[in-house]
C-alpha cells in the first residue's frame, strides 16, 4: 500500500467540466493521483464519476479544465491516446471477447505480429508472464476466455492493462459481480500491483472495501469534487456520507417494526428442492415480516428465490401464498397469487432498459390498462406518476427511458412494478447492488415501509450487514441447505460467516 510520502502526482486534474446539451455534467472537477497509490473516487449515482472516467480515458473530451501527467499538460484525444500515456481502464461491464482465447484478449488491439503473421507462441509466453505477474501463473493462456468466471475475466483485463505498460488503471465498480473470497483475491492483486508502483483509481459504492484497500479518497457531488485526497484512515464514515450527499445519514438502517404476534404466514416453503443445487429448505414468512437468507455466493439463495418464484422448476417439495399451493415451475401462478421478485441482475432480468420507466411499471399488471385489446397509456403514466411521486424517483418523468436511470432509481421502479401490482410477497435479490450510499437509506426505508404496510419479503444479499440490518429472522445457507435460523438481533456477523464457512467445510 502506499507509504503515505507526497511525491510528485502522476496524474493532476483541475477544474474539470463537461456538458451534454443543456445538462453540466461535470462543474469542476479536481483529482492528483500519486504513484503507488490507491486513490478511491466516492460519489451517487449521477455525481460525474463516469463522465471522469470517459474523459480520462479518452473516450470523451472536457469542455475545461486541465490534465497533467507526470507533470506536463496533456490532451487526452481518444482512448489510444490515454492507452498511449499508460492509463489503461476496466470498466465495469468487462470488455472480454468470449470467443477468444485469454492470450489473444491480452493483446487484442496490438496483436503481436511479423509481416502479417500473427507470433501466438510469444503471445502466451508473455501472457503466461503476465498472470504470473498478477500471482495466477497456472492460468493457462490458451483457455477461451467464455469458461472464466467473472474474476477470471478481470484478472485478463488487468492482465491486457500490464501488457500496455499501464501505469495507472483505473477500475469500476470491479467488485460488483465477485463473492467474498474472489474480492480478497482482488485486493491482494491490486497491492501487488501498488508495490510495482502502478496507481490505482478504485470507484466502488461499497465503503467497508475502501477502507480496506484506499490510501486516499476524492468525493464527487452533482459534478463537482467536495473534497480531494483525503487520507482514508482519517476520514470517519459519517463525513464521507456528507460530502456525497451534502446530509448525515445518522442510521443506515430505519428502525424495525417487528410483524405481530398473531399476523398469519403469507408464504410457507415446505422441503424445497432443486436437485444439483440445494435442498429441503423449508421457512415461512408472516405478514409484515423481513426474512433474510445468508450464504456465499453458490449457497442457493438466490436459486431458492427463483424456484419460489417459479422461474426454476422445483424436483421435490411446495410453495404456498396464504394456503394457496403453487403451481411449480409457473412464474404466472406466483404473480397471480402475489409473488413478486426483483431479481440480482436488474438490468437483463427484471428491466426493459429500452422502454420508458411507465411500461416498466406497469409490465406485471398489462391487463389492467387493457381496453378491447389496447393500452391505455395515458392511465399507465398516471398510475406511475403517482409512484413516481411516492418513491421520489428521479427524475420525475414517467416517459423517460428506463436504461438512463441511475442504479438507485431502476430498483425504484422494481419496487412500484410490484407496488402497483398489489404484491403480498416480494422476494428481493441484492436490492442494493451497484446503488450509492444516498439511495440505499431510500431503498432500506422502502423496504421498512412496504413490511410496515404488511408485505411479506424475503431477502438476499451478500451483504451480511445489510441481512442484519433489515431482517427479522435469518436463515443460513452454505452448499444448498439451511444451517441455522435465528432472529437477526441475535446475529453478529462473525457469527454468520462462522456458521457458513464451517457449513461450507463440512
Amino acid at each position: 500500500m502506499f507509504d503515505g510520502d507526497h511525491p510528485a502526482p502522476l496524474l493532476d486534474v483541475r477544474g474539470l467540466t463537461k456538458s451534454f446539451g443543456g445538462v453540466q455534467a461535470l462543474r469542476g472537477v479536481d483529482l492528483s493521483v500519486l504513484p503507488g497509490e490507491v486513490h478511491c473516487v466516492l460519489g451517487q449515482n449521477g455525481a460525474g464519476k463516469s463522465t471522469l472516467i470517459k474523459i480520462l480515458s479518452g473516450a470523451y473530451q472536457p469542455d475545461g479544465g486541465t490534465i497533467s501527467w507526470q507533470g506536463n499538460a496533456v490532451t487526452i484525444a481518444n482512448p489510444v491516446a490515454a492507452l498511449g500515456l499508460g492509463i489503461a481502464t476496466m470498466y465495469q461491464e468487462l470488455d472480454v471477447v468470449d470467443g477468444l482465447s485469454i492470450a489473444e484478449n491480452v493483446f487484442l488491439g496490438h496483436e503481436l505480429a511479423t509481416g502479417g503473421v500473427l507470433r501466438g507462441g510469444e503471445a502466451r509466453r508473455r501472457t503466461r508472464e503476465l498472470l504470473t505477474r498478477l500471482g495466477h501463473g497456472s492460468m493457462a493462456p490458451g483457455r477461451e476466455v467464455g469458461s472464466l468466471p467473472a474474476a477470471g475475466k478481470q484478472l485478463v483485463s488487468m492482465a491486457r492493462a500490464l501488457s500496455r505498460d499501464a501505469r495507472l488503471l483505473i477500475m469500476d465498480e470491479p467488485s460488483a459481480v465477485l463473492d467474498a473470497e474472489e474480492v480478497k483475491n482482488l485486493f491482494r492483486v491490486v497491492r501487488e500491483l501498488t508495490a510495482q508502483g502502478i496507481a490505482v483509481v478504485y470507484i466502488s459504492h461499497r465503503l467497508e472495501e475502501i477502507r480496506e484497500i484506499g490510501d486516499r479518497i476524492t468525493v464527487i457531488k452533482d459534478g463537482s469534487s467536495t473534497a480531494v485526497g483525503l487520507p482514508v484512515a482519517e476520514t470517519p464514515t459519517p463525513e464521507l456520507i456528507r460530502l456525497m450527499t451534502g446530509r448525515t445519514v445518522a442510521n443506515v438502517f430505519p428502525p424495525a417494526t417487528p410483524p405481530a404476534a398473531a399476523a398469519e404466514a403469507v408464504l410457507t416453503v415446505t422441503d424445497l428442492a432443486v436437485r444439483g443445487v440445494f435442498e429441503g429448505v423449508s421457512f415461512s414468512v408472516r405478514a409484515g415480516e423481513i426474512v433474510g437468507l445468508a450464504g456465499l455466493v453458490g449457497s442457493g439463495r438466490s436459486e431458492v428465490l427463483e424456484t419460489v418464484y417459479g422461474a426454476r422448476r422445483p424436483t421435490a417439495g411446495s410453495v404456498t401464498v396464504a394456503g394457496r399451493a403453487l403451481s411449480p415451475g409457473s412464474v404466472t401462478a406466483a404473480v397471480d397469487a402475489g409473488v413478486g421478485l426483483s431479481p440480482e441482475e436488474r438490468k437483463s432480468q427484471g428491466l426493459l432498459l429500452s422502454e420508458p420507466i411507465y411500461r416498466n411499471v406497469t409490465l406485471a399488471t398489462f391487463p389492467r390498462f387493457a381496453r378491447a385489446s389496447l393500452l391505455d397509456e395515458r392511465r399507465e403514466r398516471e398510475v406511475t406518476r403517482e409512484q413516481i411521486e411516492s418513491l421520489e424517483l428521479r427524475p420525475a418523468d414517467p416517459d423517460r427511458q428506463t436504461g438512463t436511470l441511475s442504479g438507485g432509481n431502476q430498483q425504484k421502479i422494481l419496487l412500484a412494478r410490484w407496488l402497483v401490482h398489489g404484491t403480498r410477497v416480494l422476494l428481493l435479490d441484492e436490492p442494493t447492488r451497484g446503488v450509492d450510499v444516498g439511495a440505499r437509506a431510500e431503498i432500506y426505508a422502502l423496504i421498512r415501509q412496504l413490511a410496515a404496510a404488511g408485505t411479506a419479503i424475503v431477502l438476499v444479499s451478500s451483504e451480511i450487514e445489510e441481512v442484519l440490518g433489515l431482517a427479522d429472522r435469518v436463515l443460513i445457507l452454505a452448499d444448498g441447505r439451511v444451517l441455522d435460523t435465528r432472529n437477526a438481533s441475535d446475529l453478529t456477523e462473525h457469527d454468520v460467516l462462522d456458521l457458513v464457512l464451517k457449513g461450507s467445510a463440512a
